[in-house]
């Protein structure tokens, strides 16, 4: 009898790292969805608190410390495409915390873990954020919310036909 693999949820965190009227988010390209732009974080590891787990994946992916302000948003990723779902069932299914974050300093080391469809890092206008590529789209459509607004809101479920980064 062939053993099937057990997909779990993946409890990810994402932040938002605002300073001086800029983002900081994370420029990515693959062929499914081109180039585009995501939050800078990553997966939570077992017995690792939200708010370390959002330091240590902003330190490897940006080179910069953040202190998470708040819990913005949540929202979950379930992705469609039946490779990944057979291949990385643990990315199929993620559950995303989206915390506004600032810096706790401005000084910035060699980032030592970027995602695989990273290709920089990029300080963005706040006024560019609607004009960009910006996936989640919940977030994109969101965002002005997400930033300015003392609420956490849920963004609801998205069904995705390709996983991004």
């Amino acid at each position: 009898m062939m053993e099937t693999k057990k997909a779990s949820v993946r409890s990810t965190v994402k932040a938002i790292i605002l300073h001086e009227g800029k983002v900081l988010l994370n420029r990515c390209k693959d062929k499914n969805n081109g180039e585009y732009f995501s939050l800078p974080g990553g997966g939570q590891e077992q017995y690792e608190p939200m708010h370390e787990a959002l330091r240590r994946e902003c330190l490897e992916e940006t080179g910069y410390s953040v202190e998470p302000l708040r819990f913005a948003a949540l929202m979950e990723e379930i992705c469609n495409d039946p490779y990944i779902r057979e291949v990385y069932p643990q990315y199929a299914h993620k559950m995303l915390h989206i915390f506004t974050c600032k810096l706790s300093s401005t000084k910035r080391v060699e980032p030592t873990e970027t995602d695989d469809l990273q290709i920089s890092i990029d300080w963005v206008s706040l006024n560019d954020v609607p004009k960009l590529n910006l996936l989640p789209v919940a977030v994109r459509e969101h965002f002005e919310e997400l930033i300015s607004d003392e609420k956490t809101l849920y963004l609801g479920t998205s069904y995705l036909e390709h996983n991004h980064g």
